[in-house]
């Protein structure tokens, strides 16, 4: 039996299909435009939504990360209480990665100006919008898999600490490198849009 997500995907083209060929059959299919629908929509609201999405997936991969990371540490620490302090680091981590998302977000803002109704189509614009919405998608995305990354090992330095405390160590070398795909996703959010400039 096809999966809940296999079931949406196919329904979702499925009806885009039917929808296409019915405009196409019936002389309107010129009105099927994805290219004319991309260029229609204003280049503020592409970087709008990708800074929106640099926030809001950042804090969603923090909340996660540390749900599951603070789930694992209070379990483990009601065998072993002495691990709580030095466990916060796993916490701290994941916090981190909702604050990498915010500083995109400030940067992003810096390049958003004032422009008339009728100046804000111009290329550099454009090309600014869509800058902005896949740098901060960009970003959204390795900060959401960054949360999840540390939580899962931050939840398993907590389980491991519990057990043996020479393991902490260990597990906390790998949690630092689940943490660097975050600062990787800001290093490639500052590269999509370097070459983006303000609207004007």
């Amino acid at each position: 039996m096809p999966g809940y997500y296999t079931v949406v995907a196919g329904t979702a083209v499925s009806l885009l299909s039917f929808v296409g060929l019915y405009m196409l059959l019936n002389g309107t299919g010129e009105q099927f435009n994805v290219g004319q629908l991309l260029l229609e929509i204003s280049p503020y609201a592409w970087a709008l939504t990708g800074m929106g999405l640099c926030i809001g997936l950042s804090v969603v991969g923090a909340a996660w990360g540390i749900f599951i990371t603070g789930s694992a540490l209070l379990g483990a620490a009601v065998k072993a209480p002495r691990i709580q302090s030095r466990n916060l680091i796993s916490i701290i981590f994941c916090e981190v990665v909702a604050i990498y998302g915010i500083i995109m977000a400030i940067v992003y803002s810096s390049k958003l100006n004032y422009v008339p109704a009728d100046a804000v189509y111009t290329t550099e614009n454009i090309f600014t919008g869509y800058a902005l919405f896949w740098g901060g998608l960009t970003v959204g995305i390795c900060n959401l898999l960054c949360g999840l990354a540390v939580g899962v090992t931050g939840s398993s330095a907590a389980l491991a600490d519990a057990q043996d405390p020479q393991l902490f160590v260990k597990i906390l070398v790998v949690e630092i490198f689940g943490s660097v795909l975050g600062l990787f996703g800001l290093i490639v959010g500052l590269l999509a849009t370097g070459k983006a400039g303000d609207f004007k």
